[in-house]
């Protein structure tokens, strides 16, 4: 069996720019060098104040104060900049594993173990979502529910030096994150003292260990395929997107997929142990859950397994909402209520307030068009995606009656049909769909998401509620508002017009036959 570690090579030779591997890995590195050079100028439009360091050594590090904040222009055109090129590279690299690349495995995962580790070093930029982690452990150091109070009944009322530097727009929400995550909030307050900036690096410490974490076991999953861990590596630790997305911006996505994925590992040895890692999953952040459903039914030909998962699951999830914090079960379902900008529901929702008149009416349409596009769009991907065992299963065996070959392929189906059919839906919200994709086979979803994230996280620059100038502030909403908005109506037709062509294969053989037919001799080429 192939191991993770092995330096086995073979030469590739590239047919075209977009299949070259150079690019790919090129472009990889130049993305994340731009972030950097952009978090060590220190505080921007895109780059996050957090407070003076008061002699603190400790990380985030970044150069000296500037005699004026870096051009504002200058740090949003080059996150844009580096984002396209990060989306573009990927695509290329993915192209170049199709046509034969075999890069290292050894050397492509250090290398993204480096470029993260660095990542995690520096300032957050685009999101001060982080903040608003400190400020919830904050509120429970001085005694307060973060599940029921909010940094700005605090704020308002007396001086506190960590809770005041949080940036809206949630000063005014209570936390919608699990209990775990509240933990580990409360724990970056006891470590950082009242130094906003130390808290912050707490925080991004105890994010990037867990979404290292989840990168590490991915590629553990994946050792036994050498194409399946070049997948799993540039889909996981050496994807730049979500390098962006989790550890750039600092978001606790990791905390929950790294529970998740543990338990995905035991699929095959233990249901109760799966059981144990979904349900400390759910603790962090409760949209695992769809992983979950999917190892649920994967163990539906199997009652005794299926039982022990479900016990497995209700021991910490009943620990954790039960008895601990009953209020943050309905805290953490509030997020189903809201739109986001950028997703395909923003002008959808905007379009039926502006005909009815009544909000809640349109935000009710548009709720159920939601959850029927979830079904329609898992049905469609259900049918869609190949059945290929993920790595470890003996040869002979019916992948569909491996239950973690099901359990990933359904937890894939379900993460992007709730991805791309939720009315709230952020790129960092992906790393749910990338970890399965980097165990699966390719398929067309692989570009799919790429360029469903690229945007949503286009989307977001500067995507803090700063001060900003009227032309900028134009420019951002533009995009927000209106380019991945299309985008990602575009990428549910994708889904549709391949679930056709699959469907009907003889209207996709016309359909070729068509556009490669010849053009007659005398016809006008202009």
């Amino acid at each position: 069996m192939f191991a993770w570690g092995s330096n086995a090579y073979e030469p590739y030779a590239p047919t075209a720019w977009h299949r070259d591997h150079r690019f790919a890995v090129g472009g990889i590195l130049l993305a994340t060098t731009i972030s950097w050079v952009i978090s060590l100028l220190g505080p921007s439009a895109v780059a996050l104040d957090m407070g003076p360091r008061n002699g603190s050594l400790l990380p985030p590090w970044y150069g000296p104060k500037l005699p004026s904040m870096p051009n504002e222009w200058a740090v949003c055109i080059a996150s844009w900049l580096l984002l396209l090129i990060a989306g573009g590279s990927l695509l290329i690299a993915f192209r170049a594993l199709g046509e034969g690349w075999r890069p290292r495995p050894r050397r492509m995962a250090a290398m993204g173990g480096v470029v993260t580790f660095v990542t995690a070093l520096l300032p957050p930029l685009t999101s001060a979502d982080v903040l608003m982690y400190a400020a919830y452990g904050r509120l429970q150091r001085i005694g307060r529910d973060p599940y029921v109070d909010t940094p700005a009944e605090v704020f308002r009322s007396l001086y506190d030096p960590v809770v005041w530097r949080t940036e809206k727009p949630w000063e005014d929400t209570p936390s919608v994150y699990g209990p775990i995550a509240s933990w580990s909030q409360l724990a970056a307050n006891f470590l950082g003292g009242e130094n906003m900036h130390d808290i912050v690096f707490w925080m991004q410490a105890f994010h990037v260990v867990a979404f290292l974490g989840v990168c590490a076991i991915t590629l553990w999953i994946a050792r036994g395929d050498r194409d399946r861990l070049n997948r799993a590596i540039l889909m996981t630790v050496l994807n730049p997107l979500m390098i962006w997305g989790v550890v750039t911006s600092a978001h606790n996505e990791g905390l929950s997929v790294i529970f998740a994925i543990g338990g995905m590992m035991l699929m095959r040895r233990s249901g109760f142990g799966a059981g144990i890692g979904i349900g400390l999953a759910g603790c962090a952040k409760l949209s695992i859950g769809l992983w979950g459903i999917a190892m649920l039914w994967a163990y539906r030909r199997e009652p005794k397994k299926a039982l022990l998962l479900c016990l497995g699951t209700l021991i910490p999830m009943g620990l954790a909402y039960g008895l601990w914090k009953p209020a943050a079960l309905t805290s953490v379902l509030r997020n189903a209520s809201y739109v986001s900008a950028g997703s395909w529901a923003q002008p959808f929702h905007g379009w039926l307030d502006t005909i009815l008149h009544n909000y809640e009416l349109a935000l009710a349409i548009t709720t159920v068009v939601s959850y029927t596009l979830l079904v329609v769009v898992a049905i469609m991907l259900s049918r869609l995606l190949p059945w290929k065992p993920v790595p470890g299963l003996p040869e002979g065996v019916d992948p569909k009656k491996d239950p973690m070959t099901v359990a990933f392929r359904t937890a894939l189906v379900l993460s992007v049909a709730w991805l791309v059919s939720s009315m709230y839906t952020l790129s960092w919200y992906d790393l749910i769909a990338f970890v399965p994709l980097g165990v699966l086979a390719a398929s067309q979803l692989d570009g799919i998401m790429v360029i469903r994230n690229l945007f949503l996280a286009l989307a977001y620059v500067p995507g803090r509620v700063t001060d900003i100038s009227d032309e900028l502030d134009s420019a951002a909403s533009f995009v927000r508002t209106t380019i991945s908005p299309l985008v990602q109506w575009a990428v549910l037709a994708a889904i549709i017009i391949w679930f056709v062509l699959h469907t009907w294969p003889s209207l996709a053989q016309r359909l070729r036959s068509r556009l490669r037919r010849p053009v007659p001799q005398g016809a006008d080429q202009r």
